[in-house]
């Protein structure tokens, strides 16, 4: 998977929208930033819960390592070209899940994910 390809997936998830964040992309949905694309084009910061990055990273530690932000664990550090592709998507609709309003997770539940 390329950088390209897992933003096109975060976009494609309901009502998300991209904005800088100072000098890095963001990805939002409601009023939270769910993921970022570091400026060095190669990795993806995506802010699933924390309770969740110990297995995200035992299950691909080549591609994935902890993220923290100021002084906290704040989700994963995604190497993009050397992670499985169904991880990263499942891991943007996590972090995307976290952030979505209740009226965008019910409407996305009833409807389901939308394909690829």
């Amino acid at each position: 998977m390329e950088l390209h390809e897992a933003i096109a997936f975060a976009l494609s998830l309901p009502e998300v929208r991209e904005e800088p964040h100072f000098q890095i992309r963001s990805f939002r949905v409601g009023r939270g930033i769910f993921a970022t694309a570091h400026p060095d084009e190669v990795h993806l910061h995506v802010f699933v819960d924390p309770g969740d990055v110990p297995a995200a990273v035992a299950a691909d530690p080549r591609a994935i390592e902890p993220l923290h932000w100021g002084s906290g664990l704040a989700g994963v550090r995604i190497l993009v070209e050397l992670a499985d592709p169904d991880r990263v998507r499942a891991l943007l609709t996590a972090a995307w899940r976290r952030r979505a309003p209740q009226r965008t997770l019910r409407r996305f539940d009833a409807d389901g994910p939308r394909p690829d």
